[in-house]
């Protein structure tokens, strides 16, 4: 497997050559600029567009199934991308977390959460295409990032499953890790994704292209949150006067309030 990791860079004693500075430095800040602009620009033109825009009313058999098994899923597999990608391994051993311990809640809890999200995405896709009213508010761009977020998730599986189940193991954190912190240290290595497996460096290629087409999808609603809840004034609800109402009134006097 380690072997085959030079179809996406060059085998010249670990220089990645220009192939490998166009994927694994040029992309990822392309991408970076296209996810925060991409932000801005949505929130800025298409504020009134920026949900999930919910198909609740349309179907809920299937949406009770497949949304609390995907949400649970894609959650978990994001914490474990959150502690696998940005906190260092030194960090862990310091913590007393020995770097077995950590490999095996790793693989196991990774496991199960991606199987949970495959599932309930699922569900979820083949509820848009069998569900008419579903299907009819479908638009290119949720087929888009249904197309796209499938291919990472299972390249991300695929790549848990061959290295640390089927295979002898493979430890990301001295490779991927590195190379995805020194992105955001503004010094990119990328020599340490030479010898990377290749499909680790897929699931990293697919992540960059979700990132790109996240901002304008509905996925823009994981970085939101209702706060404005908490400080908006009271609704006031007034009944009805009689008089305008469809009930005739009462002859005689009126009563008191």
């Amino acid at each position: 497997m380690t072997g085959s990791a030079g179809v996406l860079a060059a085998e010249n004693g670990g220089d990645p050559g220009v192939a490998g500075i166009l994927l694994w430095v040029v992309l990822p800040y392309v991408t970076l600029a296209v996810f925060v602009l991409g932000h801005i620009w949505r929130y800025r033109y298409d504020k009134f567009g920026w949900t999930t825009r919910s198909s609740q009313l349309y179907e809920r058999r299937l949406l009770r199934i497949g949304s609390p098994l995907f949400h649970f899923g894609i959650l978990v597999v994001l914490l474990g991308h959150v502690g696998g990608l940005v906190i260092p391994d030194g960090w862990t051993e310091a913590a007393g977390i020995t770097e077995h311990m950590y490999h095996v809640v790793a693989v196991v809890l990774g496991t199960v959460a991606g199987f949970c999200t495959l599932a309930g995405l699922a569900i979820l896709i083949y509820r848009r295409r069998t569900v008419g009213p579903v299907f009819s508010a479908t638009t290119r761009n949720d087929k888009l990032m249904y197309a796209v977020l499938t291919l990472t998730i299972v390249l991300g599986l695929a790549a848990t499953v061959a290295a640390n189940i089927v295979g002898g193991g493979y430890n990301y954190r001295e490779t991927v890790s590195p190379w995805f912190r020194s992105i955001f240290y503004f010094q990119p290595d990328p020599d340490l994704m030479t010898d990377v497996p290749i499909l680790f460096q897929l699931h990293a290629l697919s992540a960059l292209a979700l990132f790109c087409v996240w901002p304008f999808t509905r996925l823009v609603h994981m970085l939101t949150a209702p706060l404005g809840y908490l400080t908006r004034p009271y609704i006031v609800y007034r009944s009805r006067d009689e008089q305008l109402g469809m009930h005739r009134p009462r002859r005689g006097w009126e009563q008191a309030r």
